[in-house]
């Protein structure tokens, strides 16, 4: 899995469409090996970026679960301590 690719699910507030459209642009970027395709390939690009941030928005829409949200702030922190003690 990419790296920059963050878990979206299970959040309070829930994933906004900016953060949906970036995790979309990451995965098509790995799958492609290209982070800015060719005039050739630009529109096929695009189109698969709309395409999976679509399909992530109805995932995402659709899963259920019985955990309670997690808050963005505390996981960014403990991103932030396991960075730390990585570096």
């Amino acid at each position: 899995m990419c790296r920059n690719i963050r878990t979206l699910h299970n959040f309070e507030p829930p994933a906004t469409s900016d953060e949906v459209h970036a995790a979309a642009l990451q995965y098509v970027r790995k799958v492609s090996g290209a982070t800015r395709p060719s005039q050739a390939n630009q529109a096929a690009f695009d189109r698969a970026v709309l395409e999976v941030a679509a399909t992530t928005r109805r995932l995402l829409g659709e899963l259920t679960t019985s955990a309670p949200p997690k808050d963005r702030e505390v996981e960014a922190a403990k991103a932030r301590a396991r960075s730390a003690a990585r570096y």
